[in-house]
């Protein structure tokens, strides 16, 4: 019963001390978290290339892009890096690499930048190139690469840059998913494009405006070009947090392409050629341009929204990888306890053993014949019975006729 109750003492006081820990270490590791800084964007050399003094950083997205500061704030703008690269033959390379937040600003900013006559290069998650100049994402960075010599080896060399820049934790890795919804077959390629904000889509020409759209609800935007057989089609999905917030913009969509074209400044819709839109799911679907009735419908009907269920997500939360850290350091420690306690047991009795085979009856064993005290509960109750058979030593009554 003592070691028992010992272990249940042991156990409480761990667990106290973990949660003690668990709510103290959020408050002291925060300033530690708020004074690390991020990893450097570029290495000093890859692929035969060698850096040109120190890299010039900046947290303004104006030294990004002047002309689409704004833009770039929307895909969530973090800081930026550029430096200058030689190598022994004398070629030059300008490296421009803009971190964002999480992997889809970097993703919607890729697709911002890119231009319909690139060509696809096989550089990490994308890449486009346009004669010396590449573009390419990995992770929550994009990089602008402007070479001064062409070369058959300069893909490969910007692989293995890509290996060696940061990559994000968590759900900051993850694009967005809806994007998965577009249809693949008769694509214009490099005209998605992924909108964040309201700078982002006007630059697109959108069949609906951003006031319609309501980038206040959370809401994304992907575009894309079809081929149809009468001509090229817009596709603009529309993701909302809930169902029940995409079927109220749906209405107002409705209702003001239903008005026609209204005056400037107010909420509007592309009234020329066909449009149609409809809701599946959390999305709004719209499809338009100078094409026929059928084939609007027919490149509408191929977004169909169908719910993902993962029992896994991986998380960045602090509190919630502290809490997993004190219950699995319970349970190790249970562990650690039950192990003792079944280790101090096969000792005790093994030595118990022991000492009976070497030292017999000194130990733990009793003297066969030992005086213990008896009370002689039998006798006693014997002895009241025929007391009471006597009623106080007269003899009984008899009966006379």
């Amino acid at each position: 019963m003592s070691i028992s109750r010992s272990v249940g003492v042991v156990i409480s006081l761990a667990c106290l001390l973990g949660m003690a820990v668990a709510a103290s270490k959020p408050a002291v590791q925060a300033p530690a978290r708020a004074a690390e800084q991020a990893p450097a964007l570029l290495p000093q050399e890859f692929g035969g290339w060698q850096m040109q003094g120190t890299p010039q950083v900046s947290k303004d997205p104006t030294q990004a892009d002047p002309t689409n500061a704004a833009v770039l704030k929307e895909y969530r703008f973090s800081d930026l890096a550029t430096a200058t690269y030689t190598r022994d033959d004398g070629r030059t390379l300008k490296l421009r690499a803009a971190r964002f937040a999480d992997a889809s600003g970097a993703f919607g900013a890729y697709t911002f930048y890119l231009q319909p006559e690139m060509t696809k290069e096989k550089i990490d998650d994308q890449g486009s190139s346009l004669g010396l100049r590449m573009l390419f994402y990995r992770g929550n960075v994009l990089v602008d690469a402007q070479f001064s010599k062409e070369s058959a080896m300069s893909g490969a060399q910007l692989r293995e840059l890509a290996g060696l820049l940061p990559r994000p934790s968590g759900n900051s890795a993850n694009l967005p998913t809806f994007i998965e919804f577009m249809p693949h077959h008769d694509y214009i390629a490099n005209t998605r494009k992924y909108v964040m904000g309201p700078a982002a889509l006007a630059a697109q020409a959108p069949p609906v405006s951003a006031d319609l759209v309501d980038f206040g609800a959370s809401s994304e935007v992907s575009l894309a070009r079809y081929n149809t057989s009468s001509g090229e089609a817009t596709l603009m999905l529309i993701s909302y947090p809930t169902p029940q917030m995409a079927a109220e913009h749906l209405r107002r969509i409705d209702a003001a392409h239903q008005m026609g074209q209204p005056q400037s400044g107010v909420s509007s819709v592309e009234s020329s050629g066909s449009f149609f839109d409809k809701r599946t799911g959390p999305i709004v679907a719209i499809a338009t341009g100078p094409v026929s009735d059928s084939d609007a419908k027919s490149l509408l009907g191929r977004v169909n929204w169908e719910a993902s269920v993962t029992w896994h997500q991986p998380t960045n939360d602090p509190q919630v990888r502290d809490l997993y850290m004190l219950i699995l350091n319970i349970v190790v420690l249970c562990g650690i306890l039950a192990g003792l306690a079944v280790v101090a047991g096969v000792a005790f009795g093994g030595i118990r053993i022991l000492m009976k085979r070497w030292y017999p009856d000194k130990i733990f064993d009793r003297p066969e014949q030992m005086e213990f005290i008896s009370l002689h509960l039998t006798e006693t109750v014997v002895k009241g019975a025929s007391q009471s058979g006597t009623d106080g030593g007269r003899p009984a009554p008899q009966n006379r006729s």
